[in-house]
């Protein structure tokens, strides 16, 4: 099956058509909110069960009930290291393989700056979250499962040395669209590494661009309505098109350390978005950081 047709406009119901997803089983962070609850719906409606994580069990599982889905709701707040690491624990301890991880839930653009544990808190959540939640859950994944991490266009608007290791509380010159695109660069980089380790396998990872949504995301943004209105929006199903695309479509089963945008692989926005030299180092020290937080 092919990727071909596919693009800009096209939403999570066009490009998972088709597709009988009966036994499969997703994890997707958010599922109670924005393109988090609309790959839930989309990927229920294909006969898939959604083990959906939120912060709270009740959003959880409110989210698949409305969304008619079968599955296991989680409670996983991801600014908190100790209740990714049980969330990781308690996906495990369900013994059923994972056909993909849809690494969805974030924050944007924190107006000031927010330290939390020592971190700038968008780091904290859109990363080090994720990153303690996949890879202490990867013995759960399928033999071909794939991981899919949600990064942005906004990658682009990291500092120019890519990731500031020595600014990871965001404290010094702190611009919200900078330590924004900070963390999203993270998340590129993570799932490009990842793809490095899964090589000789058949598992993938890869990171995505939803393109510019206005969601609960944008709650944060003193000037949302300023920005956006300028901007010409996706709606959410079209927003959701290119997550459930590389979680679901045959099409893309062996692409392994790509970035996506409009349901297609595309070029990356950062000098540093293809380096792997960072990106091992940022695995690293991430590393460290989650040994630190949890110990």
């Amino acid at each position: 099956m092919s990727i071909e047709g596919f693009g800009y406009e096209s939403t999570a119901e066009q490009v998972t058509e088709g597709l009988d997803l009966s036994g499969k089983r997703y994890v997707v962070t958010g599922c109670n909110s924005g393109l988090g609850q609309e790959t839930t719906r989309v990927l229920a409606l294909r006969g898939a069960e959604i083990v959906g994580l939120a912060r709270t069990e009740d959003k959880a599982a409110k989210a698949l009930a409305d969304a008619g889905a079968k599955g296991t709701p989680l409670v996983c707040e991801l600014s908190d290291p100790k209740s990714a690491q049980a969330c990781a624990k308690a996906i495990v301890e369900l013994g059923q393989p994972i056909d993909a991880f849809i690494l969805n839930a974030g924050i944007m653009a924190l107006p000031e700056p927010r330290t939390t544990l020592g971190y700038d808190l968008q780091f904290l959540t859109n990363h080090i979250g994720h990153f303690i939640l996949a890879t202490q859950a990867l013995d759960a994944l399928a033999e071909d499962g794939r991981v899919v991490v949600l990064s942005s266009g906004a990658h682009r608007m990291a500092p120019e040395t890519g990731i500031e290791f020595d600014n990871l509380s965001g404290e010094r010159d702190y611009k919200p669209w900078k330590m924004y695109g900070q963390s999203k660069l993270a998340n590129l980089l993570f799932a490009r590494k990842l793809a490095v380790q899964f090589e000789g396998t058949k598992k993938t990872a890869n990171s995505v661009h939803p393109g510019v949504i206005r969601t609960n995301l944008t709650r944060h943004m003193d000037n949302a309505e300023e920005l956006l209105g300028s901007l010409t929006l996706k709606t959410v199903p079209q927003g959701a098109a290119t997550q459930c695309l590389v979680a679901t479509h045959p099409g893309v089963a062996e692409v392994s350390g790509a970035y996506f945008a409009d349901c297609q692989v595309a070029e990356t926005l950062h000098a540093h978005a293809e380096d792997d030299e960072l990106a091992a180092k940022l695995w690293t020290r991430s590393e460290e950081i989650v040994k630190t937080l949890l110990s």
